[in-house]
């Protein structure tokens, strides 16, 4: 029999209200014990004294019982909304630990409603990100997920692999019966059809992890080119270290903003020169790999100078954003010749609120395009895309295979169909299960 498990599932400390979590099978007796009474009416909230054993009084508590399968573990389960005080607390939960029951591990109650069939694992996940779910962007993919709209286009896809298997075998299994003599060639157009959407949805698979983990956007030029200065003024504070000393950002500067409703990584970086100082040199270094694996660049350059843009040049792509700082200063002779690398570009001064307004809507107008266009992405974590690509190379296989050899074709569909139940749970989930509940905090 499963054990019973509790949790505190409201932050620790000093509180209006703190909330306990019961699930199992004890649940209702435990209820009965803390509180001399029957269970409440299920999923109503009754006003009960809580004691502990010997009769000591523990709180005046709000009771709520939901016996399974109902409940969100599809267990018995109980949920004790306490006043917050630590000492409330603690008591509670002592008394629970006397009584038998046994502190959740981290994501347990999850993990029991995925077990008894009332969550897949992608919806799991999905509950883990709303938790964790710091911007209307994240909250938003989380929940689509959570409504089950990734797990019903894996399902959609598997069941199209079913269907297209069921016409290999027959060929294979009744090559002597009645059937259409083009039985397995009627399997290609459906296996192209969805060769062609897991392809479309495998070039999409960044935009779920970005969605999650931000947009890494990397500030980067000539030392002294306003970097420093952009960054602080973009966030509303002062993060970096600005000086007239050129080469005083030494390390990759990280920070977290929320623009168009997405988490945004802006991070300034080391002026990009040729300089025979070890420091710089490893800061110039880090700046390259941090831009190179940037979702986007701003490129900040002087627009008063001359001729120290150019090393950084090459870091800059096709859709980077070109930044003409110090506009309160006059051009310098090269800037017609960065006007022609082709970039949009802003003329601004990291002096005037107007101009960081200017920077700050370009910048959300290619995080909501990177992030917000199209459909809901069907790769959210790594182990997504992984199955996915497992899907596309069985799929090519068996396409390349359907004429020559329709067992192994058929051998192929079956495992692609496997590839994409594991999104979802439907098999191979245990491999798994630690990897994905490990990163939960402990009462969900």
């Amino acid at each position: 029999m499963t054990d019973t498990i509790f949790a505190l599932a409201t932050a620790p400390g000093r509180a209006a209200v703190a909330v306990v979590r019961l699930s199992g099978p004890a649940s209702g007796g435990v209820l009965q014990s803390l509180t001399g009474k029957a269970v409440p009416a299920a999923r109503r909230a009754s006003l009960r004294r809580l004691m502990a054993k010997g009769g000591r009084v523990l709180d005046e508590a709000l009771v709520i019982w939901t016996p399974g399968p109902g409940s969100y573990t599809g267990e018995d389960a109980a949920e004790l909304h306490l006043h917050g005080g630590p000492a409330i607390v603690e008591g509670v939960i002592q008394a629970l630990h006397d009584l038998g029951l046994r502190l959740a591990e981290p994501g347990e109650f999850t993990r029991r409603a995925f077990e008894n069939g009332k969550l897949d694992l992608a919806q799991a996940e999905a509950v883990a990100d709303l938790v964790d779910a710091e911007t209307e962007g994240q909250a938003r993919q989380a929940l689509g997920q959570l409504g089950g709209a990734l797990s019903q286009r894996y399902e959609a896809w598997r069941g199209q692999l079913v269907q297209a298997l069921a016409m290999l075998e027959a060929a294979v299994d009744f090559p002597d019966e009645e059937l259409p003599a083009d039985v397995a060639d009627r399997a290609r157009p459906p296996l192209e059809a969805l060769l062609a959407e897991i392809s479309e949805a495998l070039a999409d698979e960044g935009r779920g992890r970005r969605v999650r983990e931000g947009l890494r956007v990397a500030l980067i030029g000539a030392p002294n080119a306003g970097k420093s200065s952009l960054l602080n003024a973009l966030a509303g504070r002062d993060a970096a270290i600005v000086t007239a000393t050129p080469g005083t950002t030494r390390d990759v500067i990280e920070i977290p903003m929320v623009l168009g409703g997405y988490k945004v990584l802006l991070a300034d970086t080391a002026g990009v020169r040729d300089t025979e100082e070890a420091i710089e040199a490893e800061g110039v270094r880090r700046a390259r790999a941090w831009a190179e694996g940037a979702d986007l660049r701003l490129w900040a350059v002087d627009q008063s100078a001359s001729g120290d843009w150019r090393q950084a040049y090459g870091l800059a792509r096709p859709g980077d954003l070109l930044l003409l700082t110090k506009a309160d200063l006059p051009p310098g002779a090269d800037r017609s010749d960065v006007l022609a690398v082709g970039l949009e570009s802003l003329v601004i001064s990291t002096l005037a609120p107007g101009d960081i307004q200017k920077v700050r809507e370009a910048l959300e107008q290619r995080v909501v395009l990177a992030l917000g266009s199209g459909e809901a992405p069907l790769a959210t974590r790594i182990r997504h895309g992984e199955s996915l690509r497992e899907a596309q190379l069985r799929l090519s296989r068996a396409l390349d295979a359907l004429e020559p050899a329709v067992e192994l074709a058929a051998e192929d569909v079956r495992l692609a169909a496997r590839a994409l139940a594991r999104v979802t749970g439907r098999i191979g989930a245990e491999d798994i299960l630690d990897v994905v509940f490990s990163s939960f905090c402990i009462g969900k």
